[in-house]
């Protein structure tokens, strides 16, 4: 017999809370790294990352939203800013690994899109680790909407 999950005062856990949280964790996590790589370490963001930031800061705040209590409608608020930051940073990466000329580049005055600030683990780079974050977000936002509810 299958155990079902259960929330902390003895109810049933509602499916898809726990992606939701996932999704939220994640998010504010990739807040807090773009914050630290900017306030911290000093990194100077190129025209694609403050676009990036603009579909990942209000993510934190509405999935965040959606947790308590368990709101899927979310989703649909949070997917068409996770799927623009994701292209926006699937820009970013043709241009970092030159696959796209840095002449078709928004970042012709200031910083360098294509600039190597980091090597994480000697082959994640700062417009990975966004498209990453932005790929793993879209997928958790999909199964949440999929997950059927209780």
């Amino acid at each position: 017999m299958p155990s079902e999950s259960r929330s902390v005062d003895g109810t049933r856990a509602e499916p898809g809370w726990a992606l939701l949280f996932a999704a939220w964790l994640l998010t504010a996590v990739a807040a807090a790294g773009s914050l630290f790589f900017s306030y911290v370490m000093g990194f100077a963001p190129c025209v694609l990352c403050w676009y990036q930031r603009i579909c990942l800061f209000p993510l934190v705040l509405i999935l965040a939203r959606g947790l308590f209590p368990l709101d899927r409608s979310v989703v649909k608020y949070a997917l068409p800013l996770t799927v623009v930051g994701w292209l926006f940073a699937g820009y970013h990466n043709l241009i970092y690994f030159r696959f796209v000329p840095e002449s078709l580049s928004p970042c012709a005055q200031g910083v360098s899109c294509s600039e190597e600030y980091v090597k994480l683990l000697g082959f994640l780079s700062i417009p990975m680790m966004s498209w990453l974050a932005f790929t793993i977000t879209a997928l958790l936002l999909v199964l949440v909407q999929r997950r059927p509810s209780s």
